[in-house]
């Protein structure tokens, strides 16, 4: 399936690293020049010269999203190039923290990086999308966001709240030719979550090794019909087929890639 999105112009939040990066590349490769954002200068400059030094067009801008001025920035400079078609929300944060240690500040400072930050860009790029009759939205949401842990509440609810305000969006966008969906992924193995299994598996009795813990890990927390952990990529692809031209007529959505993982029909 040839997505064919040469000529859109896409910010992808948050893709200096895991599943920002691929999604900035996949979205790259299928034609689409890309706007890499991040707060690291050198992983984000490096995600923007790999993308051109595979023959794709990306630039890079730093900015914290989490400060108003800073996202007004980050969505001037995104422009500077040309309009933004396309913006996939994926920025964000979580600390593993119990009901007992997340503070009220801990709730806010969540809130107001994964879900606030999204509405922010969304209010700088997407009046212009209206205007020209076309865009698309994608937030990442999360399989937490309808089967919440007892475990990072604060992190839980964030979640509910960026699927809740995307199909918001899409409500408010009826007749635009603007979309507005969600890609929910499971859990996927980018470094942070390997780096995470790995700690805490040889206490847990999973194993030593990571052949050995893996299968044990996936058992234990995430135990989904496809027996594993997910693979950026795979958000990626998701990702870029709601971005394409085949998903005009799909306006909020969720689209769950998580190896059935929620149990859910709806």
């Amino acid at each position: 399936m040839n997505l064919d999105l040469t000529g859109k112009r896409a910010l992808v939040t948050g893709s200096s690293a895991g599943l920002g990066e691929a999604t900035a590349k996949l979205l790259a490769a299928e034609g689409a020049a890309v706007v890499v954002h991040g707060r690291d200068k050198e992983r984000t400059e490096r995600v923007a010269r790999e993308i051109r030094e595979a023959g794709g067009s990306a630039t890079a801008v730093l900015g914290d999203l989490a400060e108003d001025g800073a996202a007004a920035d980050v969505a001037r400079e995104a422009v500077a190039g040309g309009p933004v078609d396309i913006l996939v929300n994926n920025a964000g944060f979580y600390r593993h923290l119990s009901w007992a240690e997340a503070s009220p500040g801990e709730w806010l400072d969540t809130y107001n990086v994964n879900v606030v930050s999204g509405v922010r860009m969304i209010q700088h790029l997407v009046p212009a999308m209206r205007e020209r009759g076309w865009g698309r939205v994608i937030t990442i949401g999360g399989g937490l966001a309808s089967q919440p842990m007892n475990t990072h509440p604060q992190y839980n609810a964030t979640l509910a709240a960026r699927h809740n305000l995307a199909v918001s969006l899409a409500r408010d966008l009826k007749g635009t030719g603007v979309t507005s969906n969600v890609v929910s992924p499971g859990a996927i193995l980018v470094e942070a979550t390997k780096d995470l299994v790995t700690g805490i598996g040889p206490a847990r009795g999973w194993g030593e090794t990571w052949d050995e813990i893996q299968p044990n890990a996936v058992d234990a927390l995430i135990p989904n019909d496809q027996e594993r952990f997910g693979e950026p990529d795979e958000i990626a692809a998701a990702v870029a087929y709601l971005c394409s031209g085949y998903a005009q007529y799909v306006s909020g959505a969720t689209l769950r890639v998580d190896g059935g993982l929620i149990r859910s029909a709806f």
